[in-house]
């Protein structure tokens, strides 16, 4: 079935002028504030311009790659801005990265610098690339009290010389790594253009003006918050800036600045739920709350609506088409849809021999819309995989019903979804076969109603080795692939393998049902 949003008369205004609207409304006002700081449209251009021309005068050139290894500050998002103004291709990393994961991720992208939290300096002297990045490190703080290059002095430097003006909308933008079905993390590259256009969408899908304050609670290194803080500034609407996700954080930020719009993955919407010091006009200033990255449970859906008095508003998206469906809010919301496709984008139920399914028939999601991603980077092999005449196979399930809402059936490809983050399969097999006593490895997703997914792992032992703790085999893991590590190690005697001699990962799934519900 072909269901089509409406379609968007212009993209977003150019990278390079995002906070035009609200430079032109009132400079003076504030467009970004914290529990830190609070930073006015002026400032906000002064900064960003000041620190792209800084950038230019360190030696990064048009088209250079510069890695940011940030959690949520202010001064990430200046740092985009700046990247924007300067022609440099923003390539944000997950903050939660070990050193291998992002070695990975500069040597992938060739970044020629990386802009670091002071307190990520042992992971950078760890790294093998992080130390001889042509142009550098540049530090939000001060790791070892040597001054060094800091992005706080950067951005307030006085007389920036003239910036590049946009020359080339199909430019890379932006590099985005989001882990796949096939192993290590690929780059999802953003042209100006194909970002500008995800912006309309975004602002046409939320309704967003410049009255609006959006609270977006989560990381702002993924795909989701970057968006939603990039919308809202270039319609004129004040970005607040939540630095951690749990509800310490997140209820003075509602109590304070009362936002009008909220977005957050359902593991940390659950915890700020389930927080003994929520009240109910705590959510009075909302008009939405979008969750995402994963499904939302019947269980949080209920008792947020018992909480804030209205419901959560499902959507639907992609690193590399950014939001694609959500319910309308100022339309019918059906709890449990991921909502219709937005303005901006055509979605087809497709079979496995790529005929459009009938209503209410589960298929395979195919995308087409403007926002997609120009491909991975260095990768058209992978990006052949699921690319085909404009469209884009996500991989993922869904059924359509008669009305054009889409209700979401899980992911086809091997990704589990734990907090929001992708974590690949084979990656979490292959720092378990490091460890001497391990044979074999399996890995699967197993559904839980708070992180959407948890990470199981099954393997088998050396005949010849001594069998270790599931706790020790855990350890072993989180010491290379950092948060991708599994919850849970299950010892048995047997790998269940297919046909082809390859881990069986329905077996093991069902293997899984049979352990979680063993009186069926």
């Amino acid at each position: 079935m072909l269901v089509n949003g409406r379609e968007l008369e212009e993209p977003a205004p150019p990278l390079n002028g995002l906070l035009r609207a609200g430079l032109e409304a009132d400079p003076d006002a504030v467009a970004v504030v914290s529990a830190e700081d609070a930073v006015t449209w002026r400032q906000l251009d002064d900064r960003s311009s000041a620190l792209a021309a800084a950038y230019r005068a360190r030696g990064l050139g048009g088209g250079d790659r510069i890695a940011s290894l940030m959690p949520n500050r202010t001064a990430l998002l200046i740092h985009y801005l700046a990247c924007f103004k300067a022609r440099l291709v923003a390539t944000p990393l997950n903050y939660r990265y070990t050193s291998r994961e992002i070695d990975h991720a500069l040597e992938v992208s060739g970044a020629a610098a990386i802009v670091a939290h002071a307190e990520r300096s042992g992971d950078l002297a760890e790294s093998r690339l992080a130390g001889g990045l042509p142009q550098g490190t540049v530090w939000f703080g001060d790791p070892d009290g040597s001054g060094g290059s800091r992005i706080e002095e950067m951005m307030t430097a006085t007389s920036p010389e003239p910036l590049p003006d946009q020359d080339d909308p199909q430019a890379p933008a932006a590099i985005f790594f989001t882990s796949g079905s096939t192993g290590p993390a690929k780059g999802v590259t953003h042209t100006d253009e194909t970002l500008r256009w995800m912006m309309a969408s975004a602002a046409s899908a939320f309704g967003l003006t410049s009255e609006d304050v959006f609270l977006p609670g989560s990381s702002m290194s993924h795909i989701g918050s970057f968006l939603w803080a990039l919308t809202t500034l270039s319609v004129g609407g004040r970005v607040v800036i939540a630095r951690t996700y749990d509800s310490h954080e997140i209820l003075p930020l509602l109590r304070e600045q009362r936002p009008t719009v909220l977005a957050m993955i359902p593991a940390a919407l659950a915890a700020l739920i389930r927080d003994h010091d929520l009240e109910h006009a705590d959510f009075e200033s909302l008009r939405i709350c979008r969750a995402g990255s994963d499904k939302v449970s019947t269980e949080l859906l209920h008792e947020f609506a018992a909480a804030a008095g209205f419901p959560i508003d499902e959507g639907y998206g992609m690193t590399e088409v950014g939001l694609a469906t959500l319910n309308p809010p100022s339309g019918v919301i059906k709890q449990g849809s991921i909502g219709p496709p937005i303005a901006g984008y055509s979605i087809e139920i497709r079979d496995e021999e790529g005929r459009s399914c009938g209503p209410e028939t589960v298929g395979r999601v195919w995308i087409k819309t403007r926002s997609r991603m120009a491909g991975y980077w260095q990768a058209p092999e992978a990006t052949e995989e699921i690319i085909r005449e404009d469209w884009l196979d996500s991989g993922d399930l869904a059924r359509s019903d008669e009305d054009g809402y889409l209700w979401f059936f899980g992911r086809k490809k091997q990704v589990i979804v734990h907090d929001g983050s992708n974590i690949s399969p084979l990656e979490v097999e292959a720092a378990l076969m490091e460890h001497p006593a391990v044979d074999l490895a399996g890995v699967i997703g197993i559904r839980d109603s708070v992180h959407g997914e948890n990470v199981r792992a099954y393997v088998t032992l050396r005949e010849d080795a001594e069998a270790p703790a599931s706790a020790d085999l855990i350890v072993h893991c989180r010491e290379r692939i950092g948060y991708k590590a599994p919850e849970e190690v299950v010892i048995i005697d047997e790998m269940p393998l297919n046909p082809t001699g390859k881990i069986d990962r329905p077996g093991l799934k069902r293997m899984a049902e049979d352990h979680l519900h063993p009186h069926r």
